[in-house]
This record gives structure tokens, C-alpha cells and sequence, in this order.
């Protein structure tokens, strides 16, 4: 059997992606305050075939996709709503999980909601500053990336970028109790309609990095095989949760990190700021699931992508092609076994397929691969 090559955002390479029988996986679930768009998910898509692979390769997978019910942007929107944040983040997980369902992604593991684990936090927290790594400033606790000397190597950032994208991504840059700009909060204290939670540090919540630190820990242990996200999370987010995971430990937090490119509409990334979104329950009201999935594995992962109009038709097409042929075609399936293998390339799987679909061949296997059922 091939050796399966993925790319690893920290080495900068595609290299082999050999764990052991059983993998190990953490991807970074939704903020639960609006409807699933296309580039959420593209990005859940692709850890779904990649789970698909590994599984036809013979390994059992443990993925675990976060809830971040505890986060700045749900409140917000709780806010503007008039309702109550938990109330808002069920019915929007209830909304996510439904679509997820529809594309036929893999059920998870597990789907811990970071609220769960306040716990976990506190005493997260206290090993972090235990070792040395944090400390107390204004209310509130932030991580030292001073003492920590391999920050930045997963993102290969220069300093300047990382202060942008911290600046951009809610990293406070300026804040006066910071020693550092690029210092980032573990617990901070709460606004008067935020929930707050008692410490021996002061009241308060979570900063938004340590959640998924904690959540990763407890659900899957030290060491995770693969982590992954979109690629806007590369930084601050997983490069945070690196260091103060690492920090708290002492071991290695990921032994590889793969990342989602973004998807595009009208020549800026898909937002809720910006509102230039495609939602997938509306896209579901009007065409098959199964061909809104192959809109999204048409594009490489790490291929940003636009979308555009033809897209649907397009795959609802291609959908009608491979569905005309009865039985089933091994050779077929082994091409796209390959082309999973070479950094999931699944457009030249669907190149497979459609040209085995277009000479008269039963693809069921290949396609079931992929997710996608004939």
C-alpha cells in the first residue's frame, strides 16, 4: 500500500502522514451564531474525507470537533437578538449538525461545547502558570510568549504579520496590562450579561484559545496525531493553543497540521462580517446534497476557491453522470485511493471518476469514497 502524503503547515511540505492504528484528530468546530456557509463547510468536508481514507486504509479514527459556545461573537449576536447565548448556540449547533448531516459527513467522536469545561480550564490555567508561562495582570491572566522561545514556528510568521493578524483577529495588541503585544488572554473578567465563573484568580471566562487546548487534553489526551481548522486559524488561534498546550505539558501538543484554504465570494473571503455568504441549508432547498459536496471536493483543500453560479449546475451534472452507469469498476477506485494519498488531491479523484463514468463505468466504490452515494 502507498504511503499516504499530506501537507504539513508547520514543515512547509507535503510529507508522509503515517500514525498508528488508531488516529487521533482534533478539528476547530463553529462559534454557534449564525447558519453553516459553504467555507465552514469546505473545511469539515475535507477532514471528512480525509477520515474516509484513513479508514478504507485500515485505521480507526477519533475526531473531535469543538462547539465554541463560550466566544465574543456569540455574545454579540445573543445581544442583538435579545435572547439568552446557550439558547441561541443550541438551536445554531442543531442548525450545523443537520447539514452536516445532509453532506453526509462522518458522525465525530465527540462534539464537546467548550462551556463543558470550565473545569478543565481552571486547572489548565494552573499548570500554565505553575510552570511559568502566564501571568496576572488587570483581572485577568495572559500567556507569556516570552518564555515560550518556539512561538511563531507553526505559522512561520514574521513578527509584524503576527501583529497584524492578531490585530485583526481580536489579539488586543495594544492592551496596557499586556507585557508583550502578542501576549494573549487565558482568563479574562466578564461583561455584566457575559457568564462568569468563579477562580482563584478572580471571576470571569475563558479566553478563546485555552478552550480548545483544554477540550483537545481532556477528550484525546497529550498528543494529538492531526489538528486542523481553516486556514485563518493558523494564527492566532492554533498557533496559541501550541504554545500553551506545550507549555503546559511539556510534550508535544500535534505531530501534524493540516489546514483549509478559504472559500470566496465576490473577491473577499466568506464572512459573517461581510455577509457575502452561501448558506448550505439554502443551498439544500434548492439542489441534491450530494452534488453540494462535490462542488466542494471539485477544489484542492489547500486551494483558495471563489464561488460562482455554474458551480452547482455543474456538479449536479456531473452527479446525473456517475449515477447513469450500473456495477462497479475496481481500477476506479484505486485511482482515487491514489489521488487521496497525494495530498488528498480529490480533483483528480473526481477527474478519475468522471472520465471512468464518460467511457461506461460503475463508479459506486470510488464514489462512496468520497462521500458521495450512488
Amino acid at each position: 500500500m502507498t504511503v499516504l502524503h499530506l501537507y504539513d503547515t508547520a514543515r512547509r511540505a507535503v510529507v508522509p502522514f503515517e500514525p498508528g492504528p488508531e488516529v487521533l484528530m482534533y478539528t476547530c468546530g463553529i462559534t454557534p451564531y449564525d447558519a453553516t456557509h459553504l467555507g465552514h463547510a469546505s473545511t469539515f468536508i475535507a477532514y471528512d474525507v480525509l477520515q474516509r481514507r484513513l479508514i478504507d486504509r485500515g485505521h480507526t479514527v477519533k475526531c473531535v470537533r469543538n462547539v465554541t459556545d463560550v466566544d465574543d461573537p456569540l455574545f454579540a449576536k445573543a445581544r442583538q437578538l435579545g435572547v439568552h447565548y446557550l439558547d441561541l448556540a443550541a438551536g445554531e449547533e442543531a442548525r450545523f449538525e443537520r447539514d452536516m448531516v445532509a453532506l453526509n459527513a462522518l458522525p465525530m467522536a465527540s462534539t464537546p461545547r467548550a462551556s463543558s469545561a470550565i473545569p478543565d480550564i481552571r486547572g489548565f490555567i494552573g499548570m500554565v502558570l505553575d510552570r511559568g508561562f502566564a501571568y496576572q495582570a488587570g483581572g485577568s491572566v495572559y500567556f507569556d510568549v516570552t518564555r515560550f522561545p518556539s512561538f511563531g514556528s507553526l505559522s512561520n510568521y514574521s513578527h509584524e504579520q503576527m501583529i497584524e493578524f492578531a490585530r485583526e483577529r481580536g489579539g488586543d495588541v495594544d492592551n496596557p496590562d499586556k507585557r508583550h503585544p502578542l501576549d494573549f488572554v487565558l482568563w479574562q473578567p466578564s461583561q455584566s450579561d457575559e457568564p462568569s465563573w468563579e477562580t482563584m484568580w478572580g471571576p470571569g471566562r475563558p479566553g478563546w484559545h485555552i478552550e480548545c487546548s483544554a477540550l483537545a487534553l481532556r477528550e484525546l489526551g497529550t498528543t494529538i496525531d492531526l489538528h486542523g481548522g481553516g486556514s485563518d486559524l493558523i494564527f492566532p488561534h492554533h498557533e496559541c493553543e501550541r504554545a500553551q498546550s506545550e507549555a503546559a505539558t511539556g510534550a508535544t501538543f500535534v505531530k501534524h497540521w493540516m489546514h483549509v484554504a478559504m472559500v470566496s465570494m465576490d473577491g473577499h473571503k466568506m464572512s459573517k462580517s461581510l455577509g457575502n455568504l452561501v448558506f448550505v441549508d439554502k443551498l439544500r432547498t434548492e439542489w441534491d446534497p450530494r452534488a453540494i459536496r462535490l462542488a466542494i471536493i471539485e477544489h484542492h483543500y489547500r486551494c483558495e476557491w471563489e464561488w460562482d453560479d455554474g458551480l452547482m449546475p455543474r456538479n449536479a451534472g456531473r452527479m446525473a453522470a456517475w449515477s447513469a452507469n450500473d456495477g462497479d469498476t475496481p481500477s476506479v477506485l484505486a485511482e482515487v485511493q491514489a489521488a487521496l494519498d497525494n495530498d488528498l488531491d480529490t480533483p483528480g479523484a473526481l477527474a478519475a471518476i468522471d472520465a471512468a463514468a464518460a467511457a461506461g463505468h460503475g463508479v459506486r466504490s470510488a464514489a462512496a469514497l468520497l462521500g458521495v452515494e450512488l
